[in-house]
């Protein structure tokens, strides 16, 4: 069965995680992904944090799956002449350099346009095209910083808190996958190319709508109803810091479990729905709630919400967090527990999915990675081992009709 993307070229001029995991997903989807690198050095990661000794790190592997790699410098005569036969017979470049680096390297945006008037060039940055930050060096906790995230999360008393989760970098690749996905597609219709843009700020700002949301409501009435601060607490001018609080206007919260006190991960995420009121009484054994004026309405509930969570805790006590969502599902209560990575490598639905998937690779042995997290019916997505540094160089020449001698002798120049 043909890949949906098969037939697409794509130079891969990124490094580090925001441009790998768009090209990755690319890749995924049957594009053939040219991952241009360093001759002798390569992707920084390829080094960073490794723990087995001359094997790429699980930084790089985990990032470059399905992938080329064609060794290049693009200082040298020889370079430039092969990344120009390149651009002519790809379809997309994707690069995070540095604010004018493709320029200095003689690559401009009309020149390439001029080789290939189909290309589609996408790019990712810090900060959008005209900020006044614009030249800043941007990094996954920049960006959570600067979109918004942090000041938004923790808790109320404490310091504004970055995530685990790759909201500046893969979070800004996927973005830009979906905007060369859509470049693409209109270049079917126009047969031209044009320049695709994500930052890293705009990429998380867009996740952090709902507290742009808050901002608004906040200026309107001077307090968040479904914040934890209501009623008791104070709200300033700026939407606070929520705890565990949902987004979504229902209450929630993190629930301790049997265990606790030797498992960091013995909780549930415990959410009320005002549907779901009467189910949550019947699970709770508490069925006198259903009806009584004190507790009935989101609104009646909210002066004594913590009270309502200490007593599911008291519930939740012997009990672990797998048997109390076994009891709860069944009550059709929105909840779950809280994963550790280790239980989410182990678990055999994500095994089974296909979301983790583990990996051969020729020096590191197996290894774990993420899987596709878009799923389709016609579609069987095989993740593949990341290349090594220079695997393909030969094969990306020879394909670019490039003779043997010539591939020789860009070697002996140290061009490749």
């Amino acid at each position: 069965m043909s890949k949906p993307l098969e037939g697409i070229k794509i130079i891969d001029f990124t490094h580090v995680q925001a441009g790998p995991a768009c090209t990755q997903l690319l890749a995924w989807f049957g594009a053939d992904v040219i991952k241009v690198e360093r001759p002798g050095a390569g992707d920084v990661t390829r080094s960073q944090l490794r723990h087995v000794k001359d094997a790429d790190a699980l930084y790089f592997t985990m990032l470059n799956s399905n992938k080329r790699s064609l060794t290049l410098d693009t200082k040298t005569p020889q370079g430039k002449e092969v990344l120009t036969r390149l651009i002519k017979e790809s379809d997309v470049m994707v690069e995070n350099f540095g604010p004018g680096a493709l320029d200095r390297m003689g690559f401009t945006w009309e020149y390439i346009q001029s080789l290939n008037p189909g290309m589609i060039l996408a790019s990712v940055k810090g900060f959008s095209e005209g900020h006044a930050y614009e030249d800043l060096k941007v990094y996954e906790n920049v960006a959570q910083c600067a979109g918004g995230a942090a000041s938004t999360t923790g808790f109320w008393d404490g310091p504004p808190t970055v995530s685990a989760a790759a909201l500046g970098d893969s979070n800004t690749g996927m973005h830009l996958a979906i905007g060369i996905l859509t470049a693409l597609h209109q270049k079917v219709k126009t047969g031209k190319g044009q320049k695709v843009a994500v930052s890293m700020q705009d990429s998380v700002l867009n996740l952090c709508r709902v507290k742009l949301r808050d901002q608004q409501r906040l200026d309107a009435l001077g307090y968040l109803e479904e914040y934890p601060q209501y009623p008791h607490g104070e709200f300033s001018d700026v939407v606070p810091r929520g705890g565990n609080a949902g987004g979504g206007g229902q209450p929630g919260w993190v629930l301790k479990c049997k265990g606790w006190e030797t498992d960091p991960n013995a909780y549930i995420y415990f959410t009320i729905q005002g549907h779901a009121w009467a189910p949550i009484c019947k699970a709770l054994g508490k069925p006198e709630w259903i009806d009584d004026p004190a507790y009935n309405t989101a609104e009646a509930r909210q002066d004594k919400i913590f009270d309502i969570f200490a007593f599911i805790e008291s519930w939740l006590a012997d009990k672990t967090k797998f048997e109390a969502i076994d009891i709860l599902r069944k009550f059709d209560i929105p909840c779950a527990p809280v994963l550790s990575m280790k239980e989410i490598a182990n678990d055999p639905s994500l095994r089974k999915s296909g979301t983790v998937v583990e990996v051969d690779h020729p020096k590191l042995g197996k290894y774990l990675t993420v899987g596709s997290p878009i799923k389709f019916s016609d579609v069987e997505v095989e993740v593949t081992a990341s290349p090594l540094l220079g695997q393909h160089t030969n094969e990306v020449l020879a394909d670019l009709g490039y003779s043997q001698e010539e591939i020789s002798a860009m070697h002996d120049a140290k061009a490749v």
